[in-house]
């Protein structure tokens, strides 16, 4: 009888310390290392942050990226730094903390976020640079329009529109921003060989439309001897065109930007912007959501390198779409990007 006691106690003991191990190796397996949010280690995750959404086409590339990006089963997490460096710099910051596989980055300043960038990569993290360089980093890839014939397009509607010569105002967006210089870069090289002299030129620090009019407002005498403006997007030329519509002079003189903007769109139908730059957002979203997934799955994603300091960069770009009076009925609204009742809206109005 003691032995059989014996016996059972053994055997309940043996199952006892069977169960105590089961539930250790459950609890081990239920959070893979490094995965703190319940995802699935297979899930590519994706940072990515905006400059600011001040600028109308920003919202359709957040949405396109997400959506497509979604689309491949990859998760994405959107952070807006509202024009704001410090802030921008937090939220790589925290991508780097969360682990993400990729950050993907539409710089508020080119020339601030070498540190962030070189960060992430310590930590095997892929970066893009998303349609503005950030420099002297060692990115993964830079995606973008070819923004030097962004600006040839803008100085050939100048040309055309004075006839090869004048004097002719330009209203950048910000300095800091590496896109100014290379639009500037194509636009200077075109006008080169032009009997056109640039009056002054002005940079809108934070890509508020307001500063073009505030410029031309407390600048009336080179606004009044100006015979074109060269807009750095159409934010900027709308408020362009708001000013010479108060002296009544809009529809006179060429006014151009870019981005394809609604209301642009709007005012080349009316006759008051000479032309806008159509960049095919949705090419360039969806390629830079695939390249961010390839790039996750450690592929490569572009043989072309850009030289940036002492990095060289893989590069991608998307050629741009010069967009005036003639073609705007085939181009933005035949592709679908505008709705011709929005871009005719003004012109149906009694």
């Amino acid at each position: 009888m003691k032995t059989k006691l014996l016996y059972i106690i053994r055997l309940l003991l043996f199952m006892i310390s069977l169960s105590v191990l089961a539930g250790c190796g459950s609890a081990g397996s239920s959070e893979p290392e490094g995965k703190t949010d319940g995802t699935d280690d297979d899930t590519i995750r994706i940072g990515i942050t905006f400059d600011s959404f001040i600028i109308e086409r920003w919202e359709r590339d957040r949405d396109i990226f997400v959506s497509s990006a979604k689309d491949k089963g990859a998760e994405v997490n959107v952070q807006n730094a509202n024009g704001d460096v410090e802030k921008q710099k937090e939220q790589i910051q925290y991508f780097i903390e969360k682990k993400m596989d990729v950050i993907v980055i539409i710089a508020v300043d080119s020339n601030a976020l070498s540190s962030e960038v070189k960060k992430a990569k310590e930590e095997g993290i892929k970066v893009i640079a998303y349609d503005r360089l950030v420099m002297d980093a060692p990115l993964d890839l830079y995606i973008s329009f070819n923004n030097e014939t962004v600006g040839k397009f803008m100085a050939d509607a100048i040309i055309d529109g004075i006839g090869g010569s004048g004097e002719i105002l330009k209203i950048n967006g910000p300095s800091k921003d590496n896109n100014v210089s290379l639009v500037n870069k194509g636009f200077d090289q075109e006008i080169a060989s032009h009997d056109i002299r640039v009056i002054d030129t002005y940079y809108a620090s934070e890509w508020k439309g307001e500063e073009a009019f505030n410029y031309l407002s407390e600048h009336p005498a080179e606004a009044a001897r100006a015979q074109a403006v060269m807009c750095g997007n159409d934010s900027l030329a709308g408020q362009a065109v708001r000013y010479y519509s108060e002296i009544r002079r809009a529809g006179q003189i060429p006014i151009v930007g870019q981005d394809a903007d609604l209301d642009a769109c709007q005012r080349i139908v009316e006759g008051t912007q000479a032309m806008t730059v159509y960049k095919p957002i949705e090419r360039l979203a969806k390629k830079a959501a695939d390249c961010a997934i390839e790039l996750a799955k450690g592929h490569s994603v572009s043989e072309q390198l850009l030289t940036d300091s002492d990095y060289e960069v893989p590069y991608l770009y998307i050629e741009p779409i010069m967009i005036n009076k003639d073609n705007i009925d085939g181009l933005i609204i035949g592709s679908g990007f505008h709705l011709r009742e929005d871009v005719y809206l003004k012109e149906r109005k009694p």
